[in-house]
């Protein structure tokens, strides 16, 4: 049997990197608009200059074409960057481009909200919106 396309996508994550791959399901509404929003309030990744800890949250909100990402894959996915020494712009960017890459959502916003460091803490977002095809004048 031919792998679909989100299966392809899947498989080109999980070679690129030594993560779990993130599950996907078909849209139950594709032909409406909503906003799906998750929400992991505990996510971790390290300080590539120190090596400390980073706690943050990361807020994925998009609104899907196709695809939805199945919860306990994105989790892993998203746990799997406990040990990654990552700036915070980096990883935000990485989380997009690699969610983008597997569900190609009509848009995506993903925001990194980081806990307090030296007095300050940082607030992060990338945001992608696929360009939709215009009809030709008649």
């Amino acid at each position: 049997m031919t792998p679909t396309r989100g299966e392809r996508r899947k498989r080109v994550i999980m070679a690129r990197r030594k993560t779990p791959g993130l599950e996907v399901f078909p849209n139950p509404s594709p032909k409406r608009d909503y906003v799906v929003k998750h929400v992991a309030p505990e996510f971790t990744s390290r300080c590539p200059i120190t090596g400390q800890p980073d706690f943050g949250t990361v807020v994925i909100e998009y609104v899907p074409d196709k695809l939805c990402v199945e919860l306990k894959s994105l989790k892993l996915y998203l746990q799997a960057f406990r040990d990654v020494g990552i700036f915070y712009e980096a990883l935000t960017n990485r989380l997009l481009d690699e969610l983008v890459e597997v569900l190609a959502p009509r848009r995506m916003r993903v925001e990194t909200r980081w806990r307090t460091r030296g007095g300050m803490h940082s607030v992060v977002s990338a945001e992608y919106e696929k360009t939709r095809r215009r009809r030709a004048p008649r």
